[in-house]
């Protein structure tokens, strides 16, 4: 019965937010033919954050070439249309979408995630499918081969081709994937929620408990109570709690966890106002990964995102044995923390800051999955491969016509 409850509520819920928006869109025509580059988004709010982390540099490039976004789901919509980032055309039917683009020049249409109505938008000739993905990692989503159904992969680094180059078949690297490093890292807020002073900021930002038992990366249940009550207890650590939007939407017991660490950093800042805990479930990230002296994530595109910063950080080794671990890149040389070592966590962490050696390997790692970190240089190379596709859009369409 609680079931059948949840399903109607959701489906009112979607319904209302379909009337809302469709009547806001209908308010705010978009200009015809102003837009050649498409962000394809079928997802609803609860996968916000793969956008979210793109604005900035859809911004900086919608400088040179305006940049639209095609919202699929009627929540997602809204909230893109609550964050105010960037135009937002709401294409919820098939029909919609053709009129989209009989009124637009679509030329790239790019893709944050593999969403399975992804496959509508394929059939659409005339422009550029390409998957910009929403993080870097070496987890197997990494390596799907739904790769092949686009005509073009916006890739991080070497690191992330040597990945493809092992799994997929018959997959042209070369012609197929561009390197751009980061461009999200050039995008980091300075700005902190908290007045700067002696004590060691220390980010936890686990993943959800996922879907399988091959993608079981979570540690918030296996590590994450144990970490955070130990640093909340030194008087000399900051701690950044930033846990995975999905958390416990799968396994109760993560949604369990999380609140535990929520309320303790609530308690732990009324005794203490001045240690300045953060629970941060906002949606903007940057700062948090700039402004940690210390990380401590588990598999996922946290480890990524974290690299690009080049600073020190920890993983968070999974508990279940089934959980599958690419041990060929970075993680064969990474930090690893063990769930009995979250009981030692400060020593870890002392550690990790101590050790020159660890040093050595960061800066490796960095260079091989993100190349030239120095700010500005992957936001060039996102801009690069872009004004590639427009020439060779230009060069088809000259042949198409002729």
């Amino acid at each position: 019965m609680k079931r059948t409850t949840d399903f109607l509520r959701k489906a009112f819920t979607s319904r209302r937010a379909h009337r809302a928006v469709s009547r806001t869109f209908a308010s705010r025509p978009l200009t015809p033919h102003r837009f050649r580059i498409a962000v394809y988004f079928a997802d609803s709010e609860v996968n916000m954050y793969q956008m979210r982390q793109w604005y900035g540099p859809l911004r900086k490039l919608a400088e040179r070439w305006p940049v639209v976004v095609m919202a699929r789901n009627a929540m997602g919509a809204k909230a893109l249309l609550d964050d105010g980032a960037l135009p937002i055309a709401f294409v919820p039917s098939v029909t919609s979408v053709e009129r989209f683009l009989d009124a637009q020049d679509i030329r790239i249409v790019l893709y944050v995630n593999q969403n399975t109505r992804n496959f509508q938008m394929f059939r659409y000739g005339g422009c550029w499918h390409v998957f910009i993905n929403h993080g870097e990692s070496d987890k197997m989503y990494m390596t799907t081969n739904q790769y092949k159904a686009y005509d073009f992969a916006f890739v991080a680094g070497q690191a992330a081709r040597n990945r493809l180059s092992r799994v997929l078949w018959d997959y042209d690297i070369d012609r197929r994937t561009i390197e751009i490093g980061r461009p999200q890292a050039d995008h980091y807020s300075a700005d902190v929620p908290y007045a700067p002073d002696d004590r060691t900021v220390v980010l936890y930002a686990p993943t959800w408990e996922g879907d399988r038992p091959a993608a079981r990366y979570g540690s918030v249940v296996t590590h994450g109570v144990e970490l955070v009550d130990a640093l909340l207890a030194t008087g000399r650590h900051r701690v950044v709690y930033r846990p995975h939007p999905r958390s416990g939407v799968v396994d109760r017991a993560f949604g369990e966890a999380n609140a535990r660490i929520i309320q303790a950093i609530r308690t732990a800042n009324e005794k203490d106002p001045s240690a300045q805990h953060v629970y941060d479930d906002g949606p903007d990230l940057g700062w948090q990964l700039a402004a940690a002296d210390v990380a401590i994530v588990d598999i996922s595109a946290m480890v990524y995102d974290r690299l690009a910063v080049g600073k020190p950080l920890l993983i968070t080794l999974p508990a279940d044995p089934a959980a599958e671990i690419d041990e060929g890149g970075y993680l064969s040389a990474c930090e690893w923390l063990e769930p009995e070592g979250a009981l030692d966590i400060v020593a870890e962490i002392d550690r990790v800051r101590a050790d020159p050696e660890a040093t050595e390997r960061l800066a490796h790692w960095v260079e091989h999955y993100f190349g030239d970190t120095t700010p500005g240089a992957a936001t060039a190379k996102f801009h690069a491969a872009v004004e590639q596709l427009m020439a060779k859009w230009d060069d088809w369409n000259a042949r198409a016509g002729a």
